[in-house]
């Protein structure tokens, strides 16, 4: 496997691969610290493209300054190895100054939806997520891109960005991937002390709650918020951002729950924020296909 720092490189190395027998590029934007829901991404790209690259960037925009930037954790040799077993075929992992040149003044902002849901809790947050998956992807002009539904909000913006933006790659969005007691994986956990780690189930109970919920016949958002509310006042040690049920392409609170809907929870867990979600009536089974076309 290749590893490329530049974006001239990784431009040569996918128009390379499109001239190769007309390979279909796909793309997996990370910023490191990678787990297996990053793996399934990588296998997801690998199974439905012909040349597959993983970029490995701790994107400095996305961060506030009370933020955890300096402290992210970089584990690139362990990275690269997981990204290789999966099927990437070139690992990306450029500078902060080659992605973002001294002096550049360019940013990209997907206004209305990059205020709600994390973006309201993290101001600016989406705007630098915006941003580097547009250099993302027009350094590596993909056919498809890989992320996953636990970034729910992030989702909807950048699929509002390619809209409005008319960009030709196509976004796929893959299943969630949790431990075996229901804990979603997140690159964050590493943060947990054995307690903490604990008592971040409630974020999954939260959701587990809703889908019951729903498939109950429940349709009110008020209700289903609030039996959530009800499980999180449970565990006093965990402090709420946001409990949410919101229409998925616009993140506009619905009052009337429908298939396709999502609900979403996020939290503090001692010094460590958490997100966690579902798109109401879909099932575990439901392909990334299915997601992608709601």
């Amino acid at each position: 496997m290749e590893i490329l720092r530049t974006v001239a490189e990784l431009r040569g190395w996918s128009r390379l691969k499109r001239m190769d027998g007309g390979k279909t590029i796909g793309l997996v934007p990370t910023m490191g610290a990678l787990h297996e829901g990053h793996a399934s991404l990588i296998r997801a790209a690998a199974a439905s493209c012909g040349a597959v690259a993983v970029s490995i960037f701790v994107n400095p925009t996305q961060f506030g300054p009370n933020e955890d930037f300096s402290r992210y954790p970089r584990t690139f040799a362990a990275d690269c190895a997981l990204a290789e077993a999966a099927g990437a075929d070139v690992v990306f992992a450029p500078s902060v100054d080659e992605l973002y040149p001294s002096g550049a003044a360019a940013f990209v902002e997907v206004e209305g939806l990059s205020d709600r849901l994390d973006g309201k809790s993290r101001p600016g947050h989406f705007r630098g997520v915006a941003t580097v998956v547009c250099k993302l992807f027009i350094a590596a002009e993909p056919d498809r891109a890989f992320f996953g539904q636990k970034d729910a909000a992030q989702v909807a913006v950048l699929r509002r960005m390619v809209l409005d933006l008319r960009l030709a790659t196509e976004i796929v969005v893959c299943p969630i991937v949790r431990e075996s007691d229901g804990l979603a994986l997140s690159s964050r956990n590493i943060y947990l002390s054995p307690e903490e780690r604990e008592w971040a189930l409630t974020l999954s109970r939260a959701i587990r709650q809703a889908e019951s919920l729903f498939a109950a016949g429940e349709r009110l958002a008020a209700k289903i918020t609030q039996a959530a509310r009800i499980t999180f006042a449970e565990m006093p040690q965990i402090r709420v951002d946001y409990i949410a049920l919101v229409d998925w392409a616009t993140l506009e609170p619905v009052e009337v729950a429908a298939r396709g809907s999502l609900f979403a929870v996020a939290a503090w867990v001692g010094a460590t924020r958490l997100i966690d979600n579902t798109i109401l009536g879909l099932e575990s089974s439901a392909n990334d296909r299915w997601l992608d076309s709601l």
